[in-house]
């Protein structure tokens, strides 16, 4: 990847990832050959704005935890009713950096 299409990468996904993360991601995309950085630049990542919206609106039913791709902890949240709104307002404080997790966690396949 050419450092005009590296730095386009970072300045617009960097609020998806992880701010201590961001470093090793611009090195492992500095080396990438071609053919990872066009499928890397078609990806979509979920946007942790966009999942404590879903958690303060829908949160007590897992549709947080769907959204970003946690299946099994959504499953729990719905069947306790949101860890009965104690686990609900945890994860107002915890989702987005969990949505930063999950998408640092979907890009590694390519970075490796």
């Amino acid at each position: 990847m050419n450092a005009q299409q590296l730095d386009l990468f970072i300045m617009s996904n960097a609020k998806f990832f992880p701010q201590e993360r961001l470093p090793y991601i611009r090195e492992r995309l500095a080396n990438l050959d071609e053919t990872k950085a066009m499928a890397i630049m078609t990806m979509s990542f979920k946007d942790p704005t966009v999942s404590i919206i879903i958690s303060v609106l829908v949160g007590g039913l897992g549709i947080d935890r769907f959204y970003i791709g946690n299946t099994g902890l959504g499953v729990a949240k719905l069947l306790t009713c949101g860890g009965f709104g104690i686990w609900t307002i945890v994860d107002w404080f915890l989702i987005m950096n969990a949505t930063k997790e999950a998408n640092f966690e979907m890009l590694m396949p390519f970075l490796a």
